[in-house]
């Protein structure tokens, strides 16, 4: 019989063990060692048995056991050195206040950062993946750098999925309940101590009320909206049921609620605390798109218009694309949001046609997929953000061809979406033991012990999990003995942990079954596998990818070398990184946006094999680990020749690169010990050294904070109403004139140029009723290639010379410096010019001159 209800019976703490409350509900504890320390040993049964979780903990911890910590003079004084440590670090003044100071308060005041998952740690299963868990870095960077950052997401009740296996190992999803109340948690609330709320407006007179949770990340608050409440009907009780779940319909309202509830939220926030209201609103992939339309419903109530409003919005935004993947991009139809943004529904005091508008997908973006323009949430973000990035220097470039249709006449390259290479929080993915004792100073024997101590412990982690996840798929306790030599500590192991859609490859090291036989079993120089991940429910594919993976890994012959884990999460994901030698990573390339888990791993001396994409075509080199090859040419078309091409290269890399470098054990090291791997210590030294540095969510943000959030901060304060009015109006003039805009004849000098000479340019322009002050001409030139492309231009302003002709044509006149050898060339270009415009493509209007003669079109 099971009961209706669930609640949590809590035992009052004595008064001298209340800081451990303090201590339980700052999750700063998830990445501090010596907090973390301290809560185990209230009770180390009770911490393992709670999955490592202090709040779980201190609500089951025994009376006695509580009265005797009390007495304990000793835990009493680690106990307020730990609070005490705390609170030092909630309150001094850390990197952006020192920032902020030297930039003379040009920093933002506050970032509301906008994500549709955070993992922050296992015990608050608010997360699926790779999305996630860098939001949650985000945030515990943004603590330890003293950023003023609000984190906004959604409280799911059944979070994302937990994943067994059945016995023929398919992929199975259980949604456990997730109660508020027994999480690190707590609610916000009114002045009279009722439950602080928002509502939003539903189609046929419904309304969504949602109830503000907030969870402290460090110095971050980080605020959940959750729909499970008495006054809403059940189809709105289950808005937040599931993250990534529901149909269309289902994930336009948890958006809708993520967006303009998330803005909503915020402002109470603030209201309710005192913190500072945000400058600048982040959205980390478009899920969080309608924060926009809601900004610029808040400054329509104060009678500004839509056009300008929707210029002071962007000032003040930024947005992140994660994927380039189209099916990656949340679309819905244009008849489903006309719905819930009509009449009687949400933003109803904004024109909708023109709501509709600012996420349509335009002709010839190639993010739209099959079928009809839809609304597109990327399109959407896109729109309402002044400043837009990828995730790695690849993925940036890809962005920019991907979205390119937003900016039509401009050649990729100039597509205003930029690039910031993701980061990880080192203090949550590092091993304690390499935190403590790894120095440029260990000895090869001390390193290699240390990697070896690492390599056992993930052993019999595995061991644990594999024998646990036999029992769930019906294995009796006696069938299995054989669990016990799965794996061996002194055998090269890789690690391939992750999401699995299709592009990830999970399979393709099954391409030649026998040949990886071969690697695992190998007499001398034999490897061994941990693969892990989860499919999303809704991918059958996926699902087949672990299903044969896993029947791989269950034969007999080799399961003790190659092990499949389910329920992939942040508390498995740790063990892995830190105990594997190799992480592997084998994605289509440029598919993978930036793929941050091999970051976690090389953080705790874990060499990289994989393909180039991601954060890996940025950094990769010879000292960090291996490239996988990729096919080109007629076999990039074809995915079974390609794959077959591929999976040869990384089996081959395989036995004649990594195993050999790992067996391969030297007579003497420097560090005085004999029967080392040399060269493989090295690599380890180099990637703890010299890769760990960048791999930092700490640089990561700083590179936000300056690239980003203090340009977009200034444009917020300088877009006052009057000046987003004037912007506005700006905008829509040079919109009206810009047909009349042509750039009529180009005249330059016929002598051949010489190296450091120049070339005299005149340019005769019309502008229709524009000023000069409108509009930027320029001369683009640079080297070119065979068809007269021009590569790495160099934009060259050019100047009016008096006033316009007698038929207002203006003349502009400069000189094109001839610095390299070489075939060279120029175009030149007119553009609107306004000083809070924050890119040249910015409005997306553009004037060439008429196709030159072939004689003219380059000097050589």
């Amino acid at each position: 019989m099971k009961a209706i209800r669930r609640f949590s019976v809590r035992p009052v703490l004595p008064e001298p063990l209340r800081p451990l409350h303090e201590l339980a509900h700052n999750l700063r504890w998830s990445w501090h060692p010596e907090t973390r320390e301290l809560l185990r040993s209230v009770d180390p049964q009770g911490w393992q048995a709670g999955g490592e979780d202090p709040v779980r903990l201190l609500g089951t911890v025994r009376a006695d056991r509580l009265a005797a910590l009390a007495a304990d003079r000793g835990f009493l004084r680690r106990l307020e050195v730990a609070v005490g440590d705390l609170r030092d670090y909630l309150t001094e003044p850390r990197w952006y206040q020192q920032a902020d100071s030297r930039a003379g308060g040009e920093l933002p005041r506050a970032i509301a950062y906008f994500s549709p998952e955070f993992g922050i740690t296992a015990t608050l299963p608010q997360y699926s993946g790779g999305l996630g868990i860098l939001a949650g870095d985000h945030l515990k960077a943004a603590s330890d750098l003293g950023a003023p950052m609000i984190g906004v997401g959604l409280l799911y009740r059944y979070g994302y999925f937990r994943q067994t296996l059945s016995p023929d190992g398919w992929q199975q999803e259980h949604y456990p309940v997730v109660d508020p109340h027994e999480l690190p948690l707590t609610p916000l609330t009114e002045p009279d101590g009722s439950p602080a709320r928002v509502t939003l407006a539903l189609p046929g007179g419904r309304t969504l009320a949602a109830r503000i949770w907030q969870a402290q990340v460090g110095r971050v608050p980080l605020i959940l909206l959750d729909s499970a409440v008495a006054e809403n009907g059940p189809a709105e009780r289950d808005v937040t049921d599931r993250l990534y779940g529901g149909g269309s319909e289902h994930r336009l309202v948890q958006e809708m609620l993520l967006g303009i509830g998330g803005v909503r939220a915020v402002r109470a926030f603030c209201r309710l605390t005192g913190h500072p209201e945000p400058e600048v609103f982040h959205m980390n992939e478009g899920h969080a798109g309608f924060l926009g339309p809601e900004r610029i419903r808040e400054l329509a109530a104060y009678g500004i218009g839509f056009d300008s409003a929707l210029w002071a919005v962007r000032a003040g935004t930024v947005f992140t694309t994660h994927t380039p993947v189209p099916d990656g991009i949340d679309r819905f139809s244009e008849e489903l949001v006309a719905r819930h943004f009509g009449e009687g529904g949400e933003l109803a005091a904004l024109d909708s046609r023109r709501l509709l508008a600012l996420g349509r997908e335009p002709e010839g973006v190639t993010v739209s997929g099959e079928g009809p323009p839809q609304f597109n949430m990327a399109v959407l973000g896109l729109r309402t953000a002044q400043r837009a990035n990828g995730v790695s220097a690849l993925h940036g470039r890809v962005s920019r061809g991907m979205f390119a249709g937003l900016w039509p006449g401009f050649d990729p390259e100039e597509t205003p979406i930029g690039a910031v290479t993701n980061g990880v929080h080192a203090p949550t993915w590092t091993a304690d033991a390499v935190q403590r004792q790894w120095t440029g100073s260990l000895t090869d024997a001390e390193l290699w012990e240390l990697r070896r101590t690492l390599r056992e412990q993930l052993v019999h982690e595995v061991r644990a999990r594999l024998r646990a996840s036999w029992r769930q798929r019906g294995a009796g306790h006696a069938e299995l003995g054989w669990v016990d030599d799965v794996l061996d500590p002194d055998v090269l192991t890789l690690g391939f942990a992750r999401r699995v859609p299709s592009y990830k490859r999970l399979t393709l090291m099954l391409k030649d079954p026998k040949r990886l036989r071969a690697l695992l079993l190998h007499p001398q120089r034999p490897l061994q596998i941990v693969v892990a991940g989860k499919a999303h429910p809704a991918d059958e594919g996926g699902k087949r990818l672990i299903q044969e993976l896993v029947r791989f890994a269950d034969d007999p012959a080799v399961r003790h070398r190659i092990v499949f884990l389910p329920d992939y999460g942040m508390a498995m994901a740790r063990c892995l990184y830190a105990g594997c030698d190799v992480w592997l990573n084998n994605p289509l390339r440029p598919l993978e946006a930036c793929g941050t888990s091999g970051m976690k791993a090389a953080l705790n001396g874990c060499l990289n094999l994989s393909v180039r994409d991601g954060w890996w075509d940025e950094w990769f080199d010879p000292d960090f680990g291996w490239e996988i090859p990729t096919a080109d040419g007629q076999a990039a078309a074809e995915p079974e020749r390609r794959d077959a091409i591929e999976a040869a290269a990384l089996y081959t890399l395989l036995e004649q690169q990594v195993a050999p470098c790992f067996y391969d054990r030297g007579a003497w090291n420097h560090g005085g010990a004999s029967g080392l791997p040399g060269r493989w210590l090295e690599m380890v030294r180099a990637t703890l050294d010299r890769l760990g540095p960048k791999l930092r969510a700490d640089r990561m943000l700083r590179e936000y904070i300056t690239g980003y959030y203090a340009p977009a901060a200034g444009a917020h304060r300088a877009l006052t109403a009057e000046a987003a009015e004037e912007l506005s109006g700006f905008a829509d003039r040079v919109r009206r004139e810009w047909p009349r805009v042509a750039v009529d004849h180009v005249e330059a000098a016929t002598e051949p140029p010489t190296l450091g000479g120049s070339v005299p340019l005149r340019v005769r322009v019309a502008l229709g009723d524009l000023p000069p002050s409108a509009v930027e001409v320029q001369a683009v030139t640079g080297r070119v290639d065979g068809d007269d492309t021009l590569a790495e231009p160099v934009y060259v302003p050019l100047k009016p010379n008096g006033g316009p002709d007698l038929s207002g044509r203006w003349t502009y006149e400069g000189e094109l410096t001839l610095h390299r050898p070489g075939p060279f060339g120029y175009t030149v270009r007119v553009l609107p010019a306004h000083p809070l415009l924050s890119a040249r493509a910015e409005l997306g209007l553009l004037a060439l001159p008429p196709e030159a003669p072939a004689d003219q079109a380059a000097a050589r």
